[in-house]
């Protein structure tokens, strides 16, 4: 089955009520099907940001992008989702991740733990979230039941593992951990990435519901100049050619329609087809979606 597209915008830039709101609305005028929220320390708070987007917009869902498990105890997480899904009229898509940068948990004074420890505590935090929501006795209890779809970003076999047997929707960072890297992440090639979602599929093979499949793209430009929008990349990921840095899935470089038809051709090879953007390419994607619908 092939599922239509949506599109999702996650916003990292901290701002004011007004112009919090103002952002937000743009995302629906443009046609944004969900508007995201990340948790990273330095970047806007996720549920209270979340209402106040509610509040400013009518038809896009809201959803964190993704939550870091380790900074949540998951019964004080139960009583957020389930109050901002309340709060948003059953609006709210509930992303979860393990988290990938130590410095943010070593500012928050909180443990790090080996990569086990925390998917451990991931899959612990997704048990006791079911458990919690699903209770009839649970309050607030969220708007929709049992509980609001689950995404799961995945990458390593345990993650995917995790994600086929509890999320709704699977995100793929397109990306792996990479210590030496600035961002903390270095890229997925094509190849790599074919592999990840093949490991995912035979995962998830014994599903009753296939799961929805996004991937987050790093980079957006319109232009009829692919190789000079890419060259402020470069410097940046030493490891890859130019022409590689081009093929990367999570790079939309090129006209309207070259990048219309790298998303058709992504969601036929991969069956990606919730797509999520950051927010300083919120304009540039925009003619895509139009294009698509």
């Amino acid at each position: 089955m092939t599922r239509p597209f949506r599109f999702g915008v996650n916003m990292i830039q901290p701002s004011t009520g007004d112009a919090w709101r103002a952002k937000c609305r743009r995302a629906e005028q443009l046609g944004y099907d969900v508007i995201l929220v990340p948790d990273h320390l330095g970047m806007p708070a996720p549920f209270p940001s979340l209402v106040a987007a509610a509040e400013a917009t009518e038809r896009p869902r809201l959803g964190t992008f993704v939550l870091n498990a380790g900074f949540w105890n998951p019964a004080l997480l139960a009583r957020e989702v389930a109050g901002t899904d309340a709060l948003t009229d059953g609006r709210l898509e509930l992303g979860l991740g393990t988290g990938y940068i130590r410095a943010e948990h070593e500012q928050a004074g909180l443990p790090w733990g080996s990569p086990r420890e925390r998917v451990d505590h991931l899959r612990h935090t997704v048990t006791e979230l079911d458990r919690l929501l699903g209770s009839p006795d649970h309050q607030p209890q969220p708007s929709q039941q049992p509980r609001p779809p689950l995404l799961i970003g995945a990458n390593g076999d345990r993650m995917l593992r995790l994600a086929a047997e509890h999320a709704d929707i699977t995100a793929f960072t397109g990306a792996r951990p990479d210590p030496d890297s600035v961002s903390g992440l270095a890229p997925l090639t094509t190849t790599e990435l074919d592999a990840r979602v093949a490991a995912y599929h035979k995962l998830a093979a014994g599903r009753a519901t296939p799961a929805e499949l996004n991937l987050l793209i790093q980079f957006v430009a319109i232009t009829q100049d692919r190789r000079k929008a890419v060259k402020d990349l470069l410097p940046r990921l030493p490891q890859l050619t130019e022409d590689e840095v081009l093929e990367l899935p999570i790079v939309l470089v090129g006209t309207v329609r070259q990048i219309t038809e790298q998303l058709l051709a992504q969601r036929e090879r991969y069956g990606f087809s919730y797509v999520c953007i950051l927010e300083p390419y919120m304009e540039a994607l925009a003619p895509v979606i139009g294009e698509l619908r």
